[in-house]
């Protein structure tokens, strides 16, 4: 069980998510988008989005850091362990709350508004569940060991992460993990599968483009330089 967990799982689940992205870009380009409901409803979206999307944000930083960044890098900037423990549970903490409460509202607004209600599939339960599953999970994992340091996982998780880099998980360094830790690690490595096959699929389109095209310049029409506009049959009431 160990091997499958933390020796292969993790390969299911990265081998899943290229194939489903290289699946959607060849056969599914048209649907390679978030399915945006704004035009059923907008106020809550509006205030529901971006507090998810910033929280979710926040939380991804939060985990690539904690999982690739070497104790002994920290360590060589004057940040001692326990800093390190504070600066985790409480901005972790934040970022989870943050992130469960925009994901909260867009639940709350899915399901008391009928057209987004009816506009949502499957599909989008789905990863809705596993998203607040994998939320939870790690803000309990996380809040189960306050004391002191915390629990230690840049010593056992974090090497574990970065050994799969090499061909070489280190599958033995998860044997004695908190099950917390273990059950949010299996959530997080199923979320990570879905990704390709759910509207999650837009994190992989930021539009970069849009920092080096050219400015759009629009200009009001002053009827009394340009003089009147034209008339145009079958656009505008023509005068009999």
């Amino acid at each position: 069980m160990s091997i499958l967990l933390w020796g292969a799982l993790p390969y299911v689940a990265f081998a899943l998510l290229t194939a489903g992205l290289v699946w959607r870009y060849r056969y599914d380009k048209y649907g390679w988008t978030t399915r945006s409901s704004q035009v059923y409803e907008s106020k809550l979206l509006d205030i529901a989005s971006p507090v998810f999307h910033y929280g979710i944000l926040f939380v991804l930083a939060g985990h690539l850091i904690g999982l690739f960044i070497p104790m002994s890098w920290t360590h060589a900037i004057g940040v001692s362990e326990h800093t390190y423990h504070l600066f985790s549970l409480y901005g972790g903490t934040f970022a989870g709350v943050l992130a469960l409460a925009g994901l909260a509202l867009l639940v709350y607004r899915r399901r008391t508004r009928a057209p987004v209600f009816r506009a949502t599939t499957a599909n989008d339960k789905v990863m809705y569940l596993f998203l607040v599953a994998a939320l939870l999970m790690g803000m309990t994992a996380k809040l189960s060991r306050t004391s002191g340091d915390g629990y230690p996982y840049r010593e056992t998780i974090a090497p574990w992460a970065r050994s799969l880099f090499t061909l070489q998980p280190k599958t033995a360094l998860m044997a004695d993990v908190p099950v917390l830790y273990q059950i949010h690690a299996v959530i997080g490595m199923t979320l990570i599968a879905l990704v390709p096959y759910t509207r999650l699929v837009h994190m992989f389109s930021a539009p970069l483009q849009y920092l080096f095209r050219p400015y759009v310049v629009y200009r009001a029409r002053d009827p009394h330089q340009l003089g009147p506009r034209p008339e145009r049959r079958g656009w505008e009431t023509t005068r009999h």
